[in-house]
């Protein structure tokens, strides 16, 4: 079955959340040993021996590697690009392009990876005379390669190298490729912490690496003078006056300095996340340039905030460069696929809270075209399309968060009206139990241990090829790769679901069942009496002009003759993958006017814009975009 992808956090990020499941951490013995690649039980000797090599002390090695991997193998991130137990990172056009960014068509994929802490896989290469390709693979030479890092750093920032670990807190704090002095030094800490209490982990073979404890070590602060980190100062976190909100700065690689709204590009969408590990943990990752990032992450515990991007500037979040343009980034603590239980009262309310605040401060409209989970953004490109998230994923309590935020899904009688009216889904979530299939890459907790079905509360509800209880599911063969005959229920297959707020148009009734338009196909979904539905009004229904299909986009970018002269143009282009577009005789629900294409360039920090207007239209579990000049609409009466 193909697997929709979804970011993870990396192992060391979240190592903090999953010690259940991942690896266990027994701070009350004076040594540890943990293993990082099952298959070679000789891990001990070979940071022993690159230990030796490069003149480092074991200890910082050691540590440096357990906080950049956890002492697991890394295979390459989707976003940092990082590899092997050292994490050594080569972030490349085609990991921003697929990436958080979302730069797909993009011509400007350079300025996201030009930054020569996303390449110190290179500069280890270059350093040890090993290729790249073995350093990635090659755990003997991945460690040497860390090492010969660490020793040229020491030398560059002190002259010669120490066996007092101590002296190589600056060293230890370039190794994080952490402009921020307040992020360094966290880092620094970890690597210390590790260093003096000592950690466990055991393997199955009995292969092992072991740290003893140094309870006396801690890092020498006066050497973060040696270094061009910033200053800790930040501005005060954009949240309304009773929240608890903190700032702490993202990497500046993780996003874009950018001047919203006053500049011309306004932020039309709020989105949702789940950050797949800790609230700690994820602050952390948005800190380690070269992956993603967001305005805010909030603690499931309390509601506790902090922000990372100035709401100004555009964090990349949701792998759509033209929605993370638009977008404020809301990340959630807790896990997709238990989300019921992570998204407590305080997480919904605090975010309820904060989403009121940013909507009426930048006009965004309160419906669910422009206030969106993750799952809920498209691919740029139709090479993205399979490998967008699903996260917050159907846990997430659409009609109780609406109701919240003064916009509710389910206002009025449910019911379903003719063939070509538009109806909202409006299911509930606690009584609408729904039965989905978790496997252990669904769930980086590490709680699930096997494939099975779990039944729970769900915001959503299944769309069937018929109007039948034993129908199979929709089948999307963009995001199922040919492989399948249809749809299925895993809890991250987002092609298979509607969600409340939701709209579309009624294209047939029959008995029990409603079948809507849907991703270029007719869908069933259960409808006794109308109950999972309510009938929409105020919209404007899409539908294409003549015999031909209406073409659909992912993106708004203007066309390439209005860049002007000497900025390289975007590329706009139609979703052309099997079913993406608007057949004749179907039609779609989109809740708002049509908005202006709109481009950034960031280096000329210039906003360029397009004559043509896009419509947001609720397509599947996703909206596209339509241009206004593509297809004909209508607009239905509010009462």
């Amino acid at each position: 079955m193909h697997k929709r992808k979804k970011r993870w956090l990396p192992t060391a990020a979240v190592g903090g959340a999953l010690a259940v499941g991942a690896f266990a951490f027994l701070p009350s013995i004076a040594q540890a040993m943990t293993e990082a690649d099952p298959k070679s039980p000789t891990t001990q000797a070979d940071f022993a021996a690159a230990a030796d090599e490069f003149n480092v002390p074991l200890p910082v090695l050691l540590g440096v590697a357990h906080q950049e991997s956890g002492w697991q193998h890394h295979t390459g991130y989707s976003n940092t690009g990082g590899w092997g137990l050292m994490n050594l990172t080569d972030v490349t056009s085609k990991m921003v392009s697929g990436g958080a960014a979302g730069a797909a068509g993009r011509s400007d994929l350079t300025s996201f990876t030009d930054h020569p802490e996303l390449h110190t896989l290179r500069a280890a290469a270059k350093l040890t005379g090993v290729p790249a390709e073995k350093l990635q693979h090659d755990q003997k030479e991945n460690i040497r390669g860390g090492a010969a890092l660490l020793a040229a750093y020491q030398k560059q920032l002190t002259g010669g190298t120490a066996q007092d670990p101590a002296q190589w807190t600056a060293a230890v704090a370039k190794y994080s490729r952490l402009t921020d002095r307040k992020a360094a030094a966290a880092y620094v800490d970890g690597v210390f912490a590790t260093i003096k209490n000592g950690a466990k982990r055991e393997a199955a073979d009995g292969g092992s690496v072991t740290m003893k404890a140094q309870p006396a070590a801690k890092p020498l602060a006066a050497q973060y003078g040696k270094l061009k980190l910033k200053d800790g100062g930040s501005p005060k976190a954009e949240c309304p006056p009773s929240m608890n909100c903190k700032f702490v700065p993202a990497a500046a690689s993780n996003g874009q300095v950018s001047n919203r709204p006053a500049n011309g590009i306004k932020i039309t969408q709020i989105v949702l996340h789940t950050t797949e590990g800790s609230y700690e943990n994820a602050i952390k990752t948005f800190q380690t340039a070269g992956g993603s990032s967001a305005q805010y992450v909030m603690r499931s515990s309390d509601g506790e905030v902090t922000q990372m991007v100035p709401n100004k500037d555009v964090a990349f979040g949701d792998g759509n460069y033209d929605s993370n343009l638009h977008a404020v980034q809301i990340e959630h603590e807790g896990f997709s696929a238990h989300g019921a239980q992570w998204y407590t009262t305080a997480a919904y309310e605090q975010t309820a809270k904060l989403v009121k605040y940013l909507a009426e401060r930048y006009d965004v409209p309160l419906d669910r075209q422009h206030i969106l989970g993750h799952d809920n953004v498209p691919g740029p490109s139709n090479g993205t399309l399979a490998g967008m998230h699903w996260d917050p994923g159907n846990g997430w309590d659409w009609t109780r968060f609406m109701r919240m935020i003064g916009a509710p899904v389910d206002a009025g009688r449910r019911g379903v009206g003719p063939v070509g009216t538009a109806v909202t889904i409006t299911p509930g979530f606690e009584k609408n139990q729904q039965t989905y299939n978790i496997c252990p890459n669904d769930d980086p907790s590490g709680v699930i241990k096997k494939c099975g079905p779990v039944t729970g509360p769900s915001s959503a509800l299944f769309v069937r090829t018929e109007p039948r209880a034993d129908a199979p599911l929709l089948l999307d063969p963009v995001v199922h790769g040919g492989k399948d005959d249809k749809g299925s229920d895993d809890v991250s297959d987002w092609t298979t679901t509607v969600q409340a707020g939701q709209k579309f148009v009624v294209a047939e009734k029959q008995g029990d069942w409603t079948a809507i338009w849907y991703g270029g196909q007719k869908g069933w979904i259960h409808n006794p009496g109308g109950k999972n539905t309510t009938p929409a009004k105020g919209v404007r229904i899409i539908t294409a002009p003549g015999k031909d299909a209406a073409k659909v986009y992912g993106t708004a970018y203007p066309d390439a003759a209005e860049y002007p002269k000497g900025v390289s143009p975007s590329k706009q282009e139609a979703l052309t993958a099997k079913n993406y577009a608007i057949p004749a005789g179907q039609a779609y629900v989109a809740d708002q006017p049509p908005v202006g294409a709109v481009d950034f360039s960031p280096s000329q920090q210039l906003v360029v814009k397009g004559a043509k207007k896009y419509y947001t239209v609720q397509f599947n579990h996703r909206y596209v975009l339509v241009s206004a000049d593509e297809v004909s609409v209508k607009k239905t009466a509010r009462h």
